[in-house]
């Protein structure tokens, strides 16, 4: 699953450079993105490791930024438009675009790891 974190983290980081240069490196939030994804590669790069307690340690802590970023993202989407919309206003759609994105590695990102956690634990107990 290392390698795997490794594969989002730098997806997320692109997302974020995208979304930089997109807004005209004019909204520093739209690096989000690229701070999530710099942890999780640091994070999977600490995961590999001969020592089972250190691989599932850093592991579980990668899936914690990973559902944190998820939960961040969905809800920074929510609030933008529900806020525009109150305001009588079309949306950022760029800034929606990248949050929508960094939500969906996520949840895949999660999802991936949640199934590793389980086929693991399955494995130990035959």
């Amino acid at each position: 699953m290392a390698r795997v974190t490794y594969i989002f983290g730098v997806l997320l980081i692109l997302v974020g450079l995208v979304g930089y240069f997109v807004t005209g490196s004019a909204h520093p939030t739209a690096l989000i993105p690229t701070w999530f994804g710099l942890a999780m590669v640091v994070g999977g790069f600490l995961a590999v490791s001969p020592s089972e307690s250190r691989r599932k340690l850093f592991m579980h802590i990668n899936v914690t930024i990973g559902l944190v970023g998820l939960i961040g993202a969905v809800a920074s989407a929510l609030h933008g438009y529900g806020h525009a919309r109150s305001l009588g206003i079309d949306p950022d759609y760029k800034a929606m675009t990248a949050q929508l994105t960094m939500a969906g590695l996520l949840l895949i990102y999660v999802n991936l790891c949640v199934r590793s956690f389980i086929q693991a634990r399955r494995s130990r107990q035959v």
